[in-house]
């Protein structure tokens, strides 16, 4: 039996709105003309039953068909079933399960209606009253208390749809909500790898071409500067072009469908090293223990930490020694990247000083510490007792992806 329930529920869904009501109008039909089903049905005014029955099976083809427009035009749909349900009440005619379709036009019009719901409302009211008079003046023997439970009823049936529909609304605007929040995440993640591949790439060119100027009297280093500054170009470029190929989407694009996986990794740590290295810049590389399984939100920050705190290096430490040093266990990685005599102030860099730009930013190591705590880890940078500048960073192998 639920199995049954399970695939009409299924075949139900795959349904078009327009298609589901039609086809629901068309049973409720059906339904009122067949038996024992046909006499079961709401009666207002009790009045003596004394109707024809091709008028009543008329008037029941009026309460139920309107129905295959109830979610689209559920106003028209309403005053249709309701003055053939007055019309069938007001003749007496025998109670039809039709009937039924008045409370359904009522909970579609609290469902859907859109516009002008007030007025609707209001007119609804105005013609249940006309109605309620139509019935006394018949000699219906129902009072006035009576006729206040009949509209407290329907109120209630109007109530429902009217529930739905703001339970509906709020939905929708949670979905709206969470998408635009994530879309924002994306941009700001987006914006961090901007930050790290201009700060990085362009540094390590500005520094390179600064340095060309005075190996003018050495080919052979000339060209190795150049064809550094030439590689980091291209890398730049490269990366560039898949965030920027992310940002393409037209907001409504990215609202209805925000990107998954908008990140990638640029490449390994000891490529970063061999990049910074053939920059003129003296670097070491160490590795300890054998490399966790981490997901790519974590290899990514471990592999930014090290770029950044290159960067700082050629920057504001241009030509002093900085080690490299990764530490693998199976729970985390830890990194630490020490420069000798290096500093955090921009102020005192010779690369960026005399009208130098400041590719950082402020957001270098700021943001580094909210990418590492964000994954549960920890994240420190400053100066030593020894003058040296460490870079320290714990990253759980099991952080979030």
């Amino acid at each position: 039996m639920f199995a049954g329930l399970s695939r009409l529920s299924q075949w139900w869904g795959t349904h078009s709105v327009a298609t589901r009501d039609r086809e629901f109008a068309i049973l409720l039909t059906v339904l009122s003309f067949a038996e024992p089903l046909s006499q079961v049905g709401p009666r207002f005014g009790d009045l003596p039953a004394h109707g024809s029955a091709l008028v009543g099976g008329l008037l029941s083809l009026g309460m139920t068909l309107p129905l295959a427009v109830r979610t689209r035009w559920p106003a028209a749909c309403l005053t249709a079933v309701a003055v053939s349900f007055a019309v069938h009440e007001s003749l007496g005619c025998p109670p039809t399960f039709g009937g039924l379709g008045l409370y359904i036009a009522l909970y579609s019009l609290g469902a859907h209606q859109a516009r002008r719901r007030r007025i609707v409302g209001a007119a609804a009211t105005g013609g249940f009253v006309v109605f309620g008079a139509v019935l006394h003046a018949l000699g219906s023997p129902s009072g006035p208390t009576d006729f206040l439970i009949y509209y407290v009823v329907l109120v209630v049936m109007w109530g429902l749809g009217a529930l739905v529909r703001g339970r509906r609304a709020q939905d929708a605007e949670r979905r709206r909500l969470s998408a635009e929040a994530a879309v924002l995440a994306e941009r700001s993640r987006l914006a961090r790898e901007l930050h790290d591949v201009v700060t990085h790439h362009v540094t390590a060119m500005v520094v390179q071409a600064g340095a060309a100027k005075y190996l003018t009297g050495t080919p052979d280093r000339l060209d190795e500067s150049l064809d550094a500054i030439h590689g980091a170009g291209r890398r730049a470029l490269s990366e560039l072009r898949f965030l920027l190929g992310v940002l393409e989407a037209p907001g409504d694009t990215a609202l209805r469908h925000p990107p998954r996986n908008p990140t990638r990794m640029p490449g390994r740590v000891s490529d970063l090293v061999e990049q910074t290295r053939a920059g003129g810049q003296p670097v070491e590389l160490t590795e300890d223990g054998e490399r966790p399984d981490m997901p790519l939100a974590a290899q990514l920050t471990a592999y930014r930490v090290v770029q950044e705190s290159l960067t700082n290096a050629v920057k504001y430490a241009a030509g002093r020694q900085t080690l490299v040093r990764l530490t693998h266990t199976r729970d985390w990685t830890d990194i630490e990247v020490t420069t000798a005599g290096a500093t955090a102030d921009a102020q005192r860099s010779p690369a960026l000083r005399d009208g130098g730009p400041h590719l950082s930013g402020g957001r270098g190591l700021t943001g580094l510490r909210d990418r590492v705590e964000l994954l549960g880890g920890s994240f420190t940078a400053g100066p030593g007792p020894d003058g040296h500048y460490r870079v320290h960073a714990r990253i759980p192998a099991g952080g979030p992806a």
